[in-house]
């Protein structure tokens, strides 16, 4: 093995081992060649996917939708009130339609709105990707709509048919993690993908869930 290969391939075993999230979303999107991608903001996980499918990024916020097409994320781009995506796109237009980091911004009437129109839009699958329970934010970066206002848990995402993992390790202390690179900030990362081991499949402790429906089954795990 080359020399310049060893990188890659210590990052993908260690995501997979470690259950990395955009690993985790690949895997779920591995059979979907068409993806709409509700609520994209401006730097979407989409980007991070090792393969290329065709996307299109759908959010109501005109600078998030400047700055994803100047990082090139996606195919087409429509700036609309994500709640107006019944009356858009066509059914089982899109292998899959995702939500990331989306549905904590609206309410649980708004929500269960949604997620029928996902459910009719997809031909595969739909994904959601949320905090474990209400995680408080205000808005911020000039955007209104970056306020949550409803929670979810691993019950409330199973009772409406989805599978769920968690994500992002223990909640308690990757709650209260900020961004900095001191060395025990780094220890403190390192325990939190060897929480992420365990979490994956026991998400009631986890801080984020990544939660799928297979079109056509509705029972979750």
């Amino acid at each position: 093995m080359a020399l310049d290969e060893k990188p890659g391939t210590f990052i993908k075993t260690y995501k997979r081992v470690f259950h990395d999230f955009v690993y985790e979303l690949d895997q779920v999107l591995k059979d979907c060649d068409t993806i709409l991608d509700v609520g994209c903001g401006k730097s979407s996980p989409i980007q991070y996917l090792p393969r290329k499918a065709h996307t299109e990024g759908v959010d109501l916020f005109k600078p998030s939708i400047d700055k994803s097409k100047a990082l090139g994320i996606h195919d087409e781009y429509h700036q609309m009130n994500v709640l107006d995506i019944g009356k858009k796109f066509k059914p089982n237009s899109f292998d899959a339609v995702i939500a990331l980091d989306l549905i904590e911004h609206l309410t649980k009437e708004e929500v269960h709105s949604l997620l029928k129109m996902m459910q009719r839009i997809a031909k595969k699958k739909v994904i959601v990707f949320t905090p474990n329970g209400f995680f408080h934010q205000d808005e911020f970066d000039g955007n209104v709509h970056q306020e949550h206002k409803s929670g979810w848990t691993v019950q409330d995402m199973r009772e409406l048919g989805y599978d769920v993992i968690g994500i992002h390790g223990w909640r308690p202390v990757r709650a209260k993690v900020h961004e900095r690179e001191d060395r025990m900030v780094r220890f403190v990362w390192l325990f939190l993908d060897l929480t992420q081991i365990y979490l994956r499949n026991h998400p009631e402790g986890a801080f984020q869930l990544l939660c799928w429906m297979q079109k056509g089954r509705r029972k979750g795990k």
